[in-house]
């Protein structure tokens, strides 16, 4: 393989002109982030007019040019593209000769590793897969927050130190994931964050409906506790009525929700199983309730 730019494979990076290929919510934040590190931004692609205010917030004076022309200037090159356009961006960008030989590919997929970038590789790309484990706003405000934020890494390993490198100078923490482990990884990270988005909104929204103002607030103390004690404790964390087995409460929920919010009872019940399950397994919820229980959430509520 070729060698990365001078210094690249060391603990410090040498100082990297760099592109973005996709000037979405995340590529303009890391570059910014690099940017702050001493390295130098110096063109990104974009077609969208959000793409272009971004670029301008967060990429202030760097050109907009197409991504051959990206890849033409830059050292280092973020591909920040959605995950399902990343395998053909970067088997087009081999094909019409754009890759030159020790430029550093970065993606930014949780998806993926580095095996999606192969043909960019086998053109002379060094390959890097730097995923930074938070969710964007498109706003000068993501730099910030990078602080302190994992970052999940893959890369060959004499790429290694280049890659935990770059993550600690954009101000994160770099932790180390196999190729084959991308998806999982992945998978756990959506399971988390994306869900937990939905859950929280679908509270809010059926507390509005029982009358209270303002759920958001009251939901902030008890959901952060929450979270707090989670990580702290992970299952020995539950609380509330399917782990203490009250399958009279539990069955009152869904007759409610049968009657307020019929659209709810489907995620209620699978996580309501779930949750009965992962407590029975850890001790929390004692067999002989758990039966009751398991009882009302098998056949929903209905008996």
């Amino acid at each position: 393989m070729n060698q990365p730019p001078s210094g690249a494979a060391g603990d410090r990076p040498a100082r990297l002109t760099v592109g973005v290929v996709g000037a979405g919510r995340v590529g303009p934040a890391l570059a910014a982030a690099l940017a702050l590190a001493g390295h130098r931004p110096v063109a990104a692609s974009g077609v969208s007019d959000a793409s272009r205010r971004r670029a301008e917030a967060l990429l202030p004076g760097v050109p907009l040019v197409e991504p051959a022309e990206v890849l033409a200037r830059a050292d280092l090159v973020l591909l920040t593209v959605p995950d399902d356009a990343l395998p053909a961006l970067a088997a087009g960008l081999a094909e019409t000769g754009a890759v030159r030989p020790g430029q550093l590919l970065a993606h930014a997929s949780g998806r993926y590793g580095t095996a999606v970038l192969d043909p960019a590789t086998r053109a002379g790309a060094l390959p890097l897969a730097l995923h930074p484990v938070m969710t964007f706003t498109g706003t000068p405000v993501d730099v910030q927050r990078l602080a302190g934020c994992s970052f999940g890494v893959t890369a060959p390993e004499e790429l290694r130190l280049a890659a935990e490198a770059l993550v600690i100078e954009m101000g994160g923490e770099p932790e180390w994931i196999a190729e084959e482990a991308r998806p999982l990884y992945h998978a756990a990270l959506a399971l988390g964050a994306n869900h937990l988005v939905t859950l929280v909104a679908q509270a809010m929204e059926l507390l509005r409906t029982a009358g209270v103002s303002a759920p958001d607030r009251m939901l902030g103390p008890l959901l952060g506790a929450a979270l707090d004690n989670a990580l702290r404790s992970g299952d020995a964390a539950l609380t509330g009525p399917v782990a203490r087995g009250d399958a009279g409460t539990v069955a009152a929920h869904i007759a409610e929700l049968r009657r307020h919010a019929p659209q709810a009872v489907a995620g209620y019940l699978a996580m309501a199983r779930t949750t009965a399950d992962r407590a029975l397994a850890g001790g929390l919820l004692r067999p002989e309730l758990a039966e009751d229980l398991l009882e009302v959430l098998s056949d929903g509520g209905t008996r």
